[in-house]
């Protein structure tokens, strides 16, 4: 706490005898998934969080149908803001980039509705399972590798 913070405090005008410390909120960036169909979604979704107290910046992604919301926030009531006023389906963005994952293509993580690089972000126990091979498969299959010296000449 800085010094402006400590004499706001000693000379606190408020009456009560509790004095609780609030707790600031976090900078954070907020994507969520919303229905972006025309000029009009785009700017009826933009103004519904733009007067929201401690938003810093709104950004509006038509393409991809993503809202991005930079400030200091709740992303939970920020998902409910933009569905209460807009009456739109929201939901935080559940993609992440292609590149992240280890099994693009598994099912449950693969999306035809996923914008183009990305993909569901998925965390299944069965899909972690096909990460990790078991030490005979990896001895079978270094084997017959290029990348082995001792590996067998048969091929």
């Amino acid at each position: 706490m800085g010094v402006l913070d400590n004499l706001s405090n000693v000379f606190d005008c408020t009456s009560g005898h509790s004095k609780k410390l609030k707790k600031r909120k976090q900078l954070q960036i907020v994507e969520i998934k919303v229905k972006i169909d025309c000029e009009g979604c785009e700017r009826r979704v933009r103004k519904s969080v733009e007067g929201m107290k401690g938003v810093t910046s709104v950004e509006v992604s038509p393409k991809q149908n993503k809202l991005t919301v930079i400030g200091y926030v709740v992303p939970e009531k920020v998902v409910a803001r933009v569905a209460h006023r807009t009456g739109k389906k929201a939901e935080l963005w559940p993609y992440v980039p292609y590149d992240v994952v280890d099994h693009p293509y598994a099912p449950g993580v693969y999306d035809r509705k996923a914008p183009a690089g990305y993909v569901r972000n998925a965390e299944d126990p069965q899909l972690s399972q096909l990460a990790r091979a078991s030490s005979t498969e990896v001895r079978y299959t270094t084997a017959f590798s290029d990348e082995n010296p001792t590996a067998c000449a048969v091929m």
